[in-house]
């Protein structure tokens, strides 16, 4: 059994669609899932949608159909007959969408976004399942909400691990190709959950899991794992192999081509994970793991931009210790940020955190009752993997520096 994952940018269009398909006539598809991300931006148009209907009303349906209007031009370059099927199982998934924000009572903006966000992967997986049947691709189109289940922790739901592994084990075939939806599960309610951005990945890492297949691969528009981001460093150069370990260390810091949870379970049943490019299916990419050492050995760049630096002191000069950290980790908990990094000395203490839930304010609120607090809004974090000191140098170059750490194998750095 493989799993394949594609990611939206490989079905931003129709030809990204038929590149999938070919894509599986190349590599074969026999015994294969096939994990789909939303088309394009379509996850980002979708925000905008949710926005609106909190801010914005009279701008809710011009947003909605915005992403009728993209979805519709794929379909039209797709299917040549305006009557098949597909167009009125994507206008089913759009009215439901419409329903919901008819019919909702709920003020909970996560709890929306969770019922409404995931519509991008419904149509996504829903027009690629037609298309690959009408081209002799047969294959079944599963909804990822009945395998996977969560608890209801909206936005960043946490697997049900021993339920999920019960409905996959009972309700899986795994002789025809399937075809099913990236990011997304369900609660005990059956309400739609998910795994957090990018939780495409993910999916594909649980499904492997539940099902001991063989292998995992992520194609990519990249021809596999870089040492860095080529849209901010230059000379990025592709890695051929790496160790579930550096791969795990790699996406904590913030690597983009692979999500954080992604690893954790392919480790523990040492399925491998390829990273490979759609534009180039036959390229060895990436292998990711177990006890494999980065290959080649050169430092690698990670940056987190719109990240928030927090720096505090005691009120009266008195010293940091246990108790006051374990407050404001409490506090951090509590307003869920997310710790990227954190610096301590004798008085003081700085932590760069990830505003996910925008609660930066009741958090400085309740930090400025005990501590001296200054924050810097907008800050980048750039942390180098296996760094040299030409790699500092060179990252530090123009740039004002607001906190820096080293450890053996890692440093980091806060600028503005």
């Amino acid at each position: 059994m493989r799993i394949y994952k594609f990611g939206g940018a490989s079905v931003k269009d129709a030809k990204g669609v038929k590149n999938l398909a070919s894509v599986l006539k190349e590599t074969g598809y026999e015994n294969t899932l096939v994990v789909v991300s939303a088309m394009g931006k379509t996850t980002n148009a979708m925000e905008v949608v949710i926005k609106n209907y909190f801010e914005n009303k009279g701008e809710l349906q011009s947003s909605i159909y915005e992403v009728i209007k993209y979805h519709n031009e794929i379909l039209l370059d797709l299917f040549e007959n305006e009557g098949h099927k597909v167009f009125s199982a994507v206008k089913s998934l759009f009215d439901e969408l419409n329903l919901f924000f008819k019919s909702n009572k709920s003020p909970d903006y996560n709890y929306v976004y969770d019922q409404t966000i995931g519509f991008g992967e419904l149509i996504s997986t829903t027009i690629i399942s037609y298309y690959l049947n009408d081209i002799g691709l047969k294959n079944k189109w599963l909804d990822v909400r009945e395998y996977i289940k969560t608890d209801n922790y909206y936005r960043r739901a946490n697997v049900n691990w021993d339920e999920t592994q019960d409905q996959i084990s009972s309700g899986f075939d795994k002789s025809v190709l399937n075809i099913t939806q990236g990011f997304l599960g369900s609660d005990p309610n059956n309400f739609t959950t998910t795994l957090g951005r990018e939780g495409s990945d993910y999916t594909a890492a649980i499904f492997a899991y539940c099902l001991n297949a063989n292998s995992v691969t992520i194609w990519k528009d990249v021809p596999g794992v870089l040492n860095a981001d080529p849209r901010y460093f230059q000379n990025a150069q592709l890695l051929n192999q790496i160790s579930y370990r550096e791969a795990i260390e790699l996406a904590f810091y913030g690597a983009s081509v692979i999500h954080p949870k992604t690893l954790q379970p392919l480790q523990r049943k040492e399925i491998p994970l390829y990273v490979k490019s759609f534009l180039n299916p036959k390229a060895e990419g990436t292998c990711v793991s177990r006890g494999k050492a980065i290959e080649p050995e050169v430092p690698c760049f990670i940056v987190k931009k719109n990240q928030i630096l927090i720096s505090l002191s005691s009120l009266d000069f008195s010293y940091i210790v246990e108790e006051n950290i374990s407050e404001i980790f409490s506090l951090l908990h509590l307003y869920k940020m997310k710790v990227d990094v954190i610096q301590n000395s004798a008085i003081s203490f700085s932590v760069c955190i990830d505003n996910i839930y925008n609660n930066r304010d009741k958090l400085l609120q309740h930090l400025k009752a005990k501590f001296n607090v200054t924050c810097h809004d907008d800050v980048s974090l750039y942390t180098i993997r296996h760094y040299n000191d030409d790699a500092i140098k060179e990252l530090e170059k123009d740039k004002t520096l607001l906190l820096k750490q080293l450890t053996q194998e890692t440093v980091q750095i806060v600028t503005k």
